[in-house]
């Protein structure tokens, strides 16, 4: 799989990915837009944002309009919002390739922020926030990061606050485009049954003539940490979440490779080092998995796991010790090694087989990262990873004052947290 990009005479790049073997192409439009570009008081209005994004333009007045011409060739479509990025995208038998860029054009440049449909939707995702609250396994997530990152756009959360919600007005929208939809901070990218030279025409024929302007920066989150940290969210429920990890480093630098395979090591399947610990030996959880995650100027390393409340210490202490242990002693074996570079192969090949995914694949490396890499480039650097430069990443972020660990659950006491996070 090889890509093929071109940048338009506003900046817009667009990037082709031809898939002859299909007969079906996804577009994608994505913004270097997300929660991170956000201020205390539109917190959330990326998000909200991309929920109006098919309630009607200007040529097509109605949500309903939208949703028949997607339906009408038998498309999908939809929209997602990140701390980094916001992405809109349709899919669709590949004939109906040009309707798919002729609407997505449409509802970045035109569409109307009816105040009708603002008030519905407001009302979804104050729902959507309450589901979020309402869903520990979901919630953990939000709270580590919080943690992590701080009280700063990074740490707060995508969907925003529901008193911020409440306020958004139809010129807030605009606003927040006019800082940083401009044609240069974006990507359109087509992938499927799609030549390079038809994609890189049609893209040309409908955002050659967008608008391009000087967008607004985020502010790097430098924060030293000194100790182990500690949040409790009070909550009554029958099973506790927790999110143990550390702040790790960028997409940028070559660490973010081994500190992948030492992540899918320790809870990357149901034969990884936590699983086989805290579920198949100790019967202390229900599941517990392990990632690594990149922003454009941090990261972090964390596990997350939804276990029984009387045996949350057991299992904080097993966490702690399975970082130690393999910061100490590093991979067991060539096989374990071996079988997490496997896994995390298997499991981007696996992804790539559908166009949406390989579209999102190319459009966020373009946005957000220094150079842009086909998957074959990928599997290599995961390849490359050795046990030394596993156990180096793991001695250089798994540091004591580093801990930090985020809990939901019906508990009170931090102190009786804090003393088990002793690495």
């Amino acid at each position: 799989m090889k890509f093929e990009k071109k940048i338009l005479s506003n900046g817009l790049r667009v990037i082709a990915i031809p898939m002859p073997s299909l007969e079906s192409a996804t577009a994608l439009v994505m913004v270097g837009a997300g929660s991170r570009y956000e201020t205390k008081k539109n917190n959330g209005i990326s998000h909200f944002l991309e929920h109006m994004a098919f309630k009607g333009t200007t040529k097509r007045p109605q949500a309903m309009d939208i949703m028949n011409i997607i339906d009408g060739i038998g498309g999908e479509f939809n929209a997602f919002t990140s701390k980094e990025v916001t992405g809109y995208y349709i899919k669709s038998a590949s004939n109906h390739i040009e309707l798919c860029l002729d609407v997505l054009s449409d509802i970045l440049r035109n569409s109307k922020f009816d105040s009708d449909e603002i008030e519905k939707e407001r009302g979804v995702i104050l729902q959507e926030i309450s589901m979020y609250e309402d869903t520990p396994m979901r919630k953990i997530s939000d709270i580590y990061e919080t943690l992590v990152f701080g009280d700063n756009p990074l740490g707060w959360e995508i969907a925003g606050e529901k008193e911020v919600i409440k306020s958004v007005k139809r010129q807030d929208f605009l606003n927040y485009m006019a800082k940083l939809y401009s044609a240069d901070n974006m990507t359109v990218v087509i992938a499927g049954g799609v030549s390079a030279d038809k994609a890189f025409s049609l893209a040309e024929k409908y955002f050659d003539d967008m608008n391009v302007f000087n967008t607004f920066k985020y502010t790097n989150v430098v924060d030293k940490q000194e100790k182990p940290r500690v949040f409790i969210k009070h909550k009554k429920t029958e099973q506790a979440h927790i999110a143990i990890g550390f702040k790790t480093t960028s997409l940028f630098t070559p660490d973010r490779y081994p500190l992948a395979v030492l992540s899918t090591i320790l809870g990357g399947g149901a034969s990884s080092r936590l699983f086989h610990e805290i579920r198949e030996k100790r019967g202390l959880a229900y599941f517990v998995r392990t990632s690594s995650e990149h922003y454009q100027d941090n990261g972090t390393l964390v596990s997350f796991a939804g276990l029984d409340p009387l045996k949350i210490d057991e299992a904080i202490s097993v966490l702690v010790s399975e970082y130690a242990k393999i910061k100490d002693k590093g991979v067991k074996n060539k096989e374990e090694l071996k079988k997490a570079k496997e896994f995390l192969k298997g499991h981007l090949v696996l992804e790539l087989e559908d166009s949406r995914s390989v579209a999102g694949f190319y459009g966020q490396q373009e946005l957000l990262e220094d150079k842009v890499k086909n998957p074959d480039d990928m599997l290599e650097k995961i390849d490359s990873v050795t046990e030394e430069r596993i156990q180096e990443v793991a001695k250089k972020y798994f540091v004591k004052d580093g801990l930090n660990l985020a809990v939901i659950g019906d508990f009170d006491s931090r102190q009786r947290f804090e003393k088990l996070l002793k690495l």
